[in-house]
């Protein structure tokens, strides 16, 4: 199991990666710009610094301009071994996931709402697959039968993703990440 820290607070970052536990950090830039931060490029090489491990999103319109801002963003320092980009689930992300893996680049499909969508991006060879538990259980589905279904899928298929418990609120998430953890592996949360 890993356990990533999902913030862009370096106050909060620091003090949790002290703790010695943490896998590493997902954040994105919206969070940066909540947080005041003007210069995104240069948060994110500090963030990738501290961190063993740094997921940070790649977007853009087509799987190209997708490609391209992962390259981008490796160019002007990330590291290919500790980066994993964060690329939303649809088709020209599964896409450009299947582009970035064949370059040897990890990925991260996340905003999952459905089997479909987790397979699909299985296939396309994601590391990680990012099911949003709290934003579905906030949308009254069965989230945890989701995460399940997906663990289940890995194990019988023999897929080389992750399943990663995203949008974790409350400590009943961070249960249920371990029970399902416990009783299906691969699994990892956030």
């Amino acid at each position: 199991m890993e356990l990533y820290l999902d913030s862009a607070d370096i106050k909060e970052i620091d003090e949790a990666f002290k703790l010695g536990f943490l896998t590493g950090l997902t954040t994105t830039p919206t969070f940066m710009h909540r947080g005041g931060v003007t210069n995104i490029d240069k948060m994110i090489l500090d963030l990738a610094k501290k961190v063993p491990i740094l997921q940070v999103e790649a977007l853009g319109e087509t799987a190209e301009d997708v490609v391209k801002e992962a390259k981008r963003q490796l160019k002007m320092g990330l590291k290919k071994e500790t980066t994993v980009f964060k690329i939303p689930v649809s088709l020209e992300g599964l896409r450009a996931c299947r582009m970035l893996r064949k370059d040897g680049i990890m990925v991260n499909v996340h905003l999952v709402y459905t089997l479909q969508q987790a397979y699909m991006a299985m296939q396309a060879g994601a590391n990680y697959v990012c099911p949003l538990v709290g934003r579905l259980q906030d949308q009254g589905h069965d989230a945890l039968a989701l995460v399940q279904q997906c663990v289940e899928a890995v194990n019988y298929y023999g897929y080389d993703s992750k399943i990663m418990f995203s949008s974790v609120r409350t400590v009943e998430h961070v249960r249920n990440a371990v029970e399902t953890a416990f009783t299906r592996s691969p699994f990892h949360g956030s």
